[in-house]
């Protein structure tokens, strides 16, 4: 068992770490995701529904006369209900069903005993974070059990969760694309969330895209867009953007590319000087302002360890952040440079996570997993990527300083010098296209040449 409990500490402070550096294993540890909090997944799911609107039983035996009994009070509520669940996660699972109205529905119902078991799993944690500390003083990992701590309730509260989902809708409006399901909050509780029914396939399947005729690259740029506005301008970020949580789909009415974005239970508020300096330190990495990335990344608790600091954020090496992060993609060679040295800065990347403000963790999670969609679609570290990055930040940037101003010239001056910004980003970004069109014209003639078509 001792050896067991060693191996699972060991594995815990492995995994943590070399997601910071970002190994392109897809095996991403969620803090709020661990051990036994997985106990109850699938049992009496129906039987939980019927308690939450009922207020009936604590626990009742699939298949068992009680359970009958509630299953057939569900039809009270439904005019179907499927029992397979479209998806099941640690927390809860989801399933599909119709009300009277003839509305279709998903219904997302959270495991039995998940509430009582999560303390558990919290101190179970604690406990292997401090084996593994006695055994490595240099690895220092107790801020996860705070996050946990802070985390798991606000996930645990699924009306915590609709209204994450209502204040993100209502604050990427502006984005025709975006499609966040409405609540339904006349059914809805604590432990059982109601919400609009939307299909789609997951964000990383290309086959689905191609079948669906969905261009892969407009789909990134939406992701990239939506994520720029949600940390750099607006400091509320949906921080578990894995692939079950982002569908796209063809809009039904219009044909158009949507992204549809689920689970929001786990969202970082980011504070003003949090977010202005991030700003301030992705401008620079994007422009290779050594000198800034230096101080920002400082003003961000990274220390004397910034240059592995900006690795963590980029995913790429310190050559190519010093070169330019935006003047070429990632290569096979510098991907491989990265997993085999990631286990040498264990050490220091426990130090580093350990001293970094508690914002940045999430993050960071959300930035792994982002960069686990591009690189499953194919369009990782594109030049529009950053240059969406690099418009919000001028933008956040731009309404701070205009918002602590009194002067009106002063206010008319920085206006004025975010526009001239903005245009010198669209004047690059169709040189950019200008040159691919170019390639894209010289790699055709070059075909035509080798392979004429025939006489």
């Amino acid at each position: 068992m001792a050896r067991k409990a060693l191996k699972l500490a060991s594995w815990t402070s492995m995994a943590l770490a070399a997601s910071g550096i970002y190994l392109y294993s897809n095996k991403y540890l969620d803090p709020n995701d661990f051990g036994a909090v997985r106990v109850g997944r699938a049992v009496a799911t129906t039987a939980v529904i019927s308690y939450d609107y009922l207020t009936s039983l604590k626990s009742v035996p699939y298949g068992s006369e009680e359970y009958l009994q509630l299953r057939s009070k569900i039809h009270d509520l439904f005019q179907s209900f499927d029992d397979t669940p479209l998806g099941t996660a640690s927390l809860a699972q989801v399933h599909k069903a119709v009300l009277h109205d003839g509305r279709t529905v998903a219904v997302k119902v959270q495991h039995p005993k998940v509430r009582a078991q999560s303390s558990k799993d919290i101190l179970l944690m604690e406990v292997l974070i401090l084996a593994v500390k006695q055994l490595f003083p240099e690895f220092e990992f107790m801020w996860l059990v705070d996050e946990a701590k802070k985390n798991l309730p606000l996930e645990l509260d699924f009306l915590n969760e609709g209204r994450n989902a209502e204040k993100v809708s209502q604050m990427l409006k502006h984005f025709d694309f975006l499609k966040v399901p409405r609540i339904h909050w006349d059914l809805s509780t604590e432990r059982v969330l109601l919400m609009e029914f939307v299909d789609g396939g997951q964000v990383n399947d290309r086959d689905y895209m191609e079948r669906n005729k969905i261009d892969v690259n407009e789909i990134s740029r939406h992701l990239g867009k939506m994520y720029s506005e949600m940390i750099f301008v607006n400091g509320f970020v949906h921080c578990d953007p894995h692939p079950g949580n982002v569908l796209v789909r063809k809009h039904p009415g219009t044909g158009k590319a949507e992204i549809v974005l689920l689970d929001h239970g786990l969202y970082q508020v980011l504070t003003e000087e949090f977010r202005l300096n991030y700003c301030h330190l992705w401008q620079s990495l994007i422009w290779t302002d050594m000198k800034r990335v230096k101080e920002y990344s400082q003003r961000l608790g990274a220390g004397d360890l910034y240059p592995l600091f900006a690795c963590m954020l980029t995913a790429r090496s310190w050559n190519s952040v010093n070169r330019g992060i935006s003047q070429a993609p990632v290569t096979a060679t510098e991907d491989l440079e990265i997993r085999n040295n990631a286990a040498n800065y264990l050490p220091q990347i426990s130090q580093l996570l350990n001293h970094v403000p508690r914002q940045m963790l999430l993050i960071l999670k959300t930035n792994d997993l982002l960069r686990g969609i591009e690189a499953a679609l194919g369009t990782r570290a594109s030049a529009s990527s950053f240059l969406n990055m690099s418009r919000c930040c001028i933008r956040a940037l731009a309404e701070h300083k205009k918002k602590n101003t009194c002067s009106f010239f002063r206010r008319t001056q920085i206006s004025f010098r975010e526009a001239f910004n903005l245009w010198q980003i669209n004047l690059h970004e169709l040189i950019l296209r200008v040159k691919g069109l170019k390639l894209a014209d010289r790699v055709l003639a070059v075909i035509c040449w080798l392979f004429p078509a025939p006489l």
